[in-house]
């Protein structure tokens, strides 16, 4: 089995948890799954929360709570903007519009036609 980096455009490349408590979520999943869970710090002097299977994350945990536990899928594309209007087009509909997150990339959160909540992402360091 092959494992894609996460900036292979199609890749599911990152997952992001949402919930009423960060604390208890990032408990949960590490005596669960057994992640390392590492705080990371963010170029606006904030940190986020990250969840690591050996040296490699795979997730992070939102500092901003949420009445009802989830979990976002992070696909990753080319060109969020170009992508988000062809998702909508075919039916999504925009829950977070496209916002720059310095040190990380550019992305969105949508709901596609069925319900189903996901995001899409270009890493900053696709650019270079």
């Amino acid at each position: 089995m092959s494992i894609l980096e996460m900036t292979a455009v199609g890749n599911s490349g990152w997952i992001g948890h949402s919930g009423p408590s960060q604390g208890e979520a990032k408990t949960f999943y590490k005596d669960v799954l057994g992640w390392t869970i590492q705080e990371m710090p963010m170029q606006d002097g904030s940190s986020y929360a990250t969840a690591s299977v050996g040296d490699t994350a795979i997730g992070g945990f939102s500092p901003m709570p949420e009445e009802q536990g989830s979990w976002t899928i992070y696909f990753t594309v080319a060109d969020v903007d170009a992508s988000v209007a062809k998702a909508e087009a075919k039916g999504a509909k925009i829950t977070a519009p496209a916002m720059d997150m310095p040190g990380v990339g550019r992305m969105a959160t949508l709901t596609d036609p069925h319900g189903a909540k996901f995001a899409l992402i270009t890493y900053e360091s696709m650019a270079q």
